[in-house]
């Protein structure tokens, strides 16, 4: 069963404009210091969190990136509770711990955003191992920028994929920049290259499209599923913001003007559909009331900031020594 809101052309569409319009919000709370320390805009790669997801099923898993708003939204996520993780309030997903690059709801198979480039990956295979393992046909897709296929960790988590036939679908969301340096200039080879060399099948997808990003995603899950292993799909992208809301501030000049404006005629959220306008009125009712959720979330009590920082209640494998 697939994940109901996005279940068709509308759905995924009405959640391609709840991301836009998610981000739009968080910077403006971003400016006016609502949001301390800034966000890493999603705004353009709508496409390819929901192409994604709407292949995933509800008890499939995620794991997800510094610019994770998309994949945790797309994959079902209450806006509310996901701005008033960004506040640092304890109504967040994470009780206001996580914050913008680690909010992660397991109830909804959201393993985590993750702020160290790549590190979502070898979360994904274990996660997929222990599926397995367990006899459960759950897919996890792994989400992860142009600028982890260098990382070790990355590359060391297509091998153990691969050996396992783990099922994994790796999504790299290729927009064109680490930062603010060229992937052209920055990867050897190609990116699915990487995954050949592992004997992964991979493809190359526009990742301005959810339709084509889902159709891929379909294909690599049912691969995943049926026991074919894992896919890496490569999705063209672009972020229209910047990496990061601190650039604004720096004034980093890496992009022209012209460049982010032609990639803006390509935008995922222009899809001419007749009840589009519709949708976008009932997503900002929808998100008025997560913005009123969140900024009447209680702030955290100070006495308990050393709380969750060990684990408890841990009961060893079966056969483990104590």
């Amino acid at each position: 069963m697939s994940l109901p809101h996005l279940a068709n052309p509308a759905g995924r569409y009405r959640t391609m404009r709840l991301i836009r319009s998610f981000e739009e919000l968080a910077l403006e709370w971003v400016r006016s210091g609502l949001v301390v320390g800034g966000t890493h805009p999603y705004s353009g790669q709508e496409a390819v969190a929901v192409g994604v997801c709407a292949a995933l099923d509800p008890a499939d898993r995620l794991t997800s990136t510094h610019r994770g708003h998309g994949h945790v939204l797309a994959k079902g996520a209450d806006p509310g509770r996901l701005l008033a993780e960004l506040l640092g309030r304890v109504g967040g997903l994470n009780g206001g711990r996580g914050g913008s690059m680690h909010a992660a709801d397991f109830s909804l198979g959201i393993l985590g955003a993750n702020g160290i480039v790549g590190a979502g990956a070898p979360i994904a295979v274990g996660a997929a191992w222990a599926a397995r393992r367990r006899g459960e046909p759950a897919v996890v897709a792994s989400f992860f920028g142009d600028g982890a296929l260098n990382q070790g960790v990355l590359l060391e988590s297509l091998n153990l994929a691969s050996i396992w036939r783990a099922p994994v679908v790796f999504v790299c969301e290729n927009n064109g920049y680490a930062t603010t340096l060229p992937a052209a200039s920055a990867v050897g080879g190609s990116a699915c290259g990487r995954a050949a060399a592992f004997g992964i099948p991979a493809e190359t997808v526009d990742g301005m499209d959810v339709e084509a990003v889902r159709a891929a995603a379909e294909r690599a899950v049912e691969r995943a599923r049926t026991g074919g292993g894992p896919s890496f799909l490569e999705c063209l992208t672009y972020r229209f913001e910047a990496h990061h809301t601190m650039e604004r501030r720096f004034r980093l000049a890496y992009r022209t003007a012209e460049e982010v404006a032609s990639w803006r005629e390509r935008d995922p959220l222009a899809t001419g559909l007749p009840e589009a306008a519709a949708i976008d009125l009932e997503v900002a009712e929808l998100l008025a009331a997560a913005a009123e959720f969140a900024l009447s979330s209680a702030e955290p009590d100070p006495a308990t900031a050393t709380d969750h920082l060990y684990a408890s209640g841990l009961r060893p494998r079966s056969g483990a020594a104590l």
